[in-house]
């Protein structure tokens, strides 16, 4: 069909447009109307443009074949210099191939779908939003409120599958997904959307993103009301096809849509649009009149906007010689299409329209990219029978309660970024997104089948019934858990047993069930790992964990006969003898010249100098003491050996008391050089560790599964059949020096884990939740407390090991004492030399005492030196051999008594041992 919405002036010039939409739809009258508005408002304006659109209007219904046929007769027929439309993208991809054989621009505005893009196809211009520019605010939407799942509910067509894609790397960014989608054709009849709908309520997703038309949307929303899923606990989201701004649906299905969420593209308000509205309504009505009243889309503005940019791209375009197709020479062929010939303005028509920038009705209309971008997106809340604005949201600043409100650009989504809506069920409460579902099955719980440490799990099969029970501190954790949760799950708990009751295999091949979709969880004293997590996803750790060594302990060290060797190493044994000798003969040295307690035959004196020393040490020396050099040495000394004497008593005190567990074996490497056997739990993800990250032997590795096998292992040892040491997580370990108390010991480092937690499949909505529970439950220290006394209340009647767990070098060393001993050092040297240099000073010789040619200072040097030597004994057997020569002015005076000069001989030559020749001078 074809007729014209304005006739030619004769005296302008007519640019021949053609027009491909269905008008006899609703939304084709709104368009009509709008492009019938938009030609007189603009020529009313402009009557002195010299050119005139000439519109020639097909109607091709929803068909593609006739879409195409129609643009091809326009073309062929009409010559037209451009095409609006046509009306859906499916229609608009084959029209655009023509357009750029025929350099005509196919002008669309309502073709929205993102798979049409005008920088692939330069003859196509989007004068509408493409669909994909809302994919940013519709994830922020999903982030706001913390949904992670989304089931994707879309019709059939280009338009509903062009988004897809983009959906999904938008919600990806958001770290959410799609879980399900639902596909709904067109031609679907009601029974096959009623059976899509159920087969949504057996779906663990309450979250439901709607991408549909107004044709389809409405059967659908009124289906999903009778089917109950527009009730409490469900959250849908709407595209902006579904809104009233694009494509309204009716007042039955606005009823059935009550607590939708959705978003729409922001026009702003202004007085020509709203002068426009009440004109475009009156003329609707006449048109129209026995229509039910419409309302004014965007995509009649759009068609305004469009036809109003064609216009001023005409007058701007038109060349009188131009006006018209280039045609080759070429005989009519109905499969050659180049035969229609060449439009010589539709170049410039296209690139004329692409720089035109105004304010049209709709907004700013400016194509920078061949296409209209949009400025913000409305969320709005479907309440009664309008659309609640409840926030907008802006790629600059994200989800707001107002639009020009100031945010930075990197933030996280809230739901305090938007007004309270209502939900579904006339609820203010938000969704939490997903439920058990309503008619699913119920959670299949894997849980293990444990030989030893029951105190974790235990299934107990009753002999008669065959039906298993369950116990164990992590089930009883996870029914407190449950307990804690503010919903219910429905569950059951099924053992990973083979045929003969037992277990089927390790732990990580029973989590790897989960990926299988064997389990929808796993419960039990699961390690949480980093190589696990990328098949399972795992909750907060319920139970603190590590990997850690234990041992047989030696034997006591307190029955060793030289244990008072043990406090002070040996270093710190011969330092101590040797400051005790050297501060003896400093004694020795300063006191033997003028203290008669310190003379004597020569093995007197070294007796002398070992017994004062020795007896410092109990503080039990009588000897009298004359210089005050020797009693600031052994004020010093005394000090020292009243620190080291306690420090001794202390540690020898520590070591006949406290009982000393010392391990057999304290560095790991040592059982690797070694090629020592050790064990680990059967089952349990620490073999791998000590293969991959402690390089041990594959052959060195047993596997055992209870206490009882970790005591006869490690009591036989690596050479026997058993093994050196044990390898397990800290619970475990806990348990089994509680049952061995003094026999075995946790030795070196522990190598970190996250601790025992709950397993779910990736993504699961679930983990968050429990996540939260266990920590409601384990801050809960009443419930924690009987929980764990329930399971390891004998821990608390073995004694602690930690305060007897002590390193083989527990002795005290030279290091801890060097400072006491570098002072003691440095007083005795330096009263060593104040003495020496006041002995030289007091004894240097005058001139008229010796011979003129010794009178050098060498000489005077070498005679004080020897007086030295002389005066202390130094000088050997041959020396005391010969005799001394005393001159009489050593005496005490000239004029004393005989008696007095004999006992100064007779001591002076007892001193010395040699025969004194006396000479008086």
């Amino acid at each position: 069909m074809e007729k014209s919405v304005h006739k030619e002036n004769p005296r302008k010039q007519s640019i021949q447009v053609g027009l491909v939409h269905n008008m006899n739809s609703t939304a084709g009258k709104v368009v009509a109307s709008c492009i019938s508005m938009a030609l007189s408002d603009f020529y009313g304006a402009y009557s002195n443009y010299r050119t005139r659109l000439s519109l020639h209007i097909k109607d091709p219904k929803d068909d593609v074949v006739d879409a195409a046929s129609a643009v091809l007769d326009l073309m062929e027929n009409e010559e037209v210099h451009a095409i609006l439309g046509p009306e859906w993208s499916l229609q608009a991809k084959f029209v655009i191939d023509l357009g750029v054989k025929v350099q005509v621009p196919i002008i669309s505005f309502s073709a929205t779908s993102p798979s049409l893009s005008p920088t692939r196809s330069h003859y196509f211009v989007r004068t509408a939003y493409d669909d994909s520019s809302q994919v940013g605010a519709l994830a922020a939407v999903v982030q706001a409120y913390g949904w992670r799942e989304i089931t994707l509910v879309y019709e059939d067509t280009d338009y509903g599958n062009g988004l897809v894609p983009y959906l999904i790397d938008a919600l990806q960014e958001v770290d959410a997904r799609i879980s399900y989608r639902s596909v709904i054709p067109p031609s679907a009849y009601d029974v096959d959307i009623v059976k899509e709908l159920n087969k949504l309520l057996t779906k663990q997703t309450r979250v439901f993103l709607v991408h549909m038309t107004a044709v389809i949307g409405s059967r659908f929303f009124i289906l999903a009301r009778n089917a109950g899923v527009m009730s409490e606990e469900f959250a849908w989201i709407v595209t902006d096809g579904l809104s009233s701004l694009l494509d309204p649906v009716s007042s039955k299905a606005l009823d059935s849509m009550q607590g939708v969420l959705g978003v729409r593209p922001h026009i702003p308000r202004s007085e020509s649009r709203s002068d426009f509205e009440e004109r475009w309504r009156k003329l609707y009505a006449k048109r129209n009149s026995h229509d039910e009243i419409a309302d004014l889309t965007l995509f009649g503005l759009w068609a305004y906007d469009t036809v109003t940019a064609l216009a001023l791209a005409g007058e701007m375009a038109w060349e009188p010689v131009k006006s018209r197709y280039l045609k080759p020479n070429t005989s009519r062929n109905n499969l050659n299409f180049s035969s229609i010939g060449i439009s010589e303005m539709g170049p410039k028509l296209l690139d004329n329209i692409l720089s035109i920038d105004f304010q049209g009705l709709s907004g700013e209309f400016n194509l920078p990219n061949g296409q209209l971008e949009p400025i913000a997106f409305e969320i709005f809340n479907v309440v009664g029978q309008s659309e609640k604005i409840i926030g907008y949201w802006t790629s600059a600043q994200g989800l707001s309660p107002e639009l020009n409100s100031s945010r930075k650009k990197d933030y996280t989504a809230s739901a305090n970024d938007l007004k309270a809506p209502i939900w579904p069920g006339n609820t203010l409460k938000p969704p939490k997104g997903w439920v058990m579902p309503i008619s699913g099955k119920k959670l299949k719980i894997g849980v293990p089948k444990k030989d030893g440490f029951s105190e974790f799990f235990k299934i107990e099969w009753d002999p008669h019934t065959g039906v298993p029970s369950y116990s164990g501190f992590a089930y009883e954790m996870f029914l407190a858990v449950l307990e804690a949760l503010p919903f219910a799950i429905p569950h059951r708990y099924v053992p990973y047993v083979n045929e003969t009751r037992q277990s089927n295999g390790t732990y990580d091949d029973m989590l790897y069930q989960i990926k299988l979709q064997e389990f929808d969880a796993v419960v039990g004293d699961t390690t949480i790992v980093a190589n696990r997590s990328s098949y399972v996803d795992f909750t907060l750790p319920y139970s603190e964990s590590g990997v850690a060594m234990i041992v047989t302990i030696k034997d006591d060290e307190r029955r060793n006969m030289w244990i008072f060797l043990k406090p002070l190493s040996w270093n710190l044994w011969l330092t101590t003898g040797l400051a005790l000798i050297s501060t003896g003969f400093v004694v020795w040295l300063l006191e033997h010249r003028t203290n008669e307690e310190f003379r004597g035959h020569r093995s007197q004196q070294i007796g002398l100098i070992l017994w004062f020393s020795f007896s410092t040490l109990v503080f039990a020396h009588r000897e009298k003491i004359a210089s005050n050099l020797t009693r600031l040495v052994l004020t010093v000394w005394v000090f020292v050996v009243l620190i080291l004497t306690q420090s001794y008593t202390a540690s020898l005190s520590s070591f006949l008391t406290v009982q000393r567990l010392t391990p057999k074996f304290v560095d790991v490497q040592d059982l690797v050089r070694n090629h020592l056997y050790v064990g680990y739990q059967k089952g349990s993800f620490v073999r791998g560790l000590l293969v991959r990250q402690l390089n041990f032997e594959e052959s060195r590795l047993i596997p055992y599964g209870s206490p009882e096998e970790y005591h006869d292992a490690l009591s036989k040892g690596s050479g026997n059949g058993g093994v050196a040491a044990i390898f397990d997580e800290l619970p475990f370990i806990k348990i089994f020096l509680a049952r061995y108390c003094n026999k075995y010991k946790m030795v070196g480092p522990t190598y970190k884990t996250d601790g025992f937690g709950f397993a779910f499949p990736l993504r699961s909505p679930l983990v968050s939740y429990i996540s939260r529970a266990i920590l409601n439950v384990t801050q809960d220290k009443s419930k924690m407390d009987t929980i764990e006394g329930r399971y390891f209340r004998s821990q608390s009647l073995c004694q602690d090991q930690d305060a007897t767990i002590y390193s083989d070098n527990l002795s005290l060393s030279v290091y801890s004492f060097g400072g006491l001993f570098i002072i003691t050092g440095i007083v005795s040297v330096s009263s060593v030399l104040i003495y020496v240099v006041s002995f030289f000073y007091s004894h240097w010789p005058s001139s008229s005492t010796i011979r003129p040619s010794d009178r050098s200072l060498w000489s005077k040097f070498m005679e004080t030196t020897n007086n030295f030597f002389r005066e202390h004994g130094l000088y050997g057997c041959l020396e005391r051999n010969r005799p001394m020569i005393v001159p009489t002015s050593n005496f005490q005076s000239t004029e004393a008594s005989p008696n007095q000069d004999v006992e100064l001989i007779a001591r002076t030559r007892n001193e010395r041992e040699r025969p004194v020749l006396i000479i008086h001078v």
